[in-house]
């Protein structure tokens, strides 16, 4: 019986990595084009868009598989983060880092980002990054103070 999608991303190593030449059945493009029909005939006929040129959360997701076969978690856990964040748009991942830089934001500011964040884009691994970041700001003195 073969395994589900799901089951095949989660059962990648090292043996899988390059995705492109060894897995390529699994890679998709976020409107779920299939990764060998990325052609330039397919280009010059109009069947591909920007969007098929992006990376999808689910190839991140399979990197990040791999990366936890190696032992790499740190790696892997910035995998997730990225494909959490296709969802959301570059400028306001632009605010959310100039949010991030110390004495920009207070804490609770931090913290309304993170609820953000996890309510609105289900980025659950973005918004404990930055209730961290909140956390560890608070320890050292790199909070904007509160204009009472």
């Amino acid at each position: 019986m073969e395994n589900t999608m799901k089951e095949k991303i989660e059962l990648l190593t090292k043996e899988d990595y390059p995705l492109g030449s060894k897995r390529p059945d699994l890679l998709f493009t976020p409107r779920e084009q299939a990764y060998n029909d990325l052609t330039l005939d397919a280009a010059l006929k109009g069947e591909i868009t920007g969007a098929d040129l992006r990376i999808s959360p689910k190839t991140l997701e399979m990197h990040a598989n791999i990366s936890e076969s190696l032992g790499r978690t740190q790696l892997a856990k910035n995998f997730r983060r990225a494909a959490e964040m296709i969802k959301i748009s570059d400028a306001r991942i632009l605010e959310i880092y100039n949010a991030l830089r110390p004495n920009r934001s207070t804490k609770e500011e931090l913290l309304a980002i993170a609820d953000e964040l996890e309510e609105e884009y289900e980025a659950t691994e973005n918004a404990e990054l930055i209730r961290e970041a909140a956390n560890v700001y608070e320890r050292r003195g790199r909070l904007k103070k509160n204009e009472d």
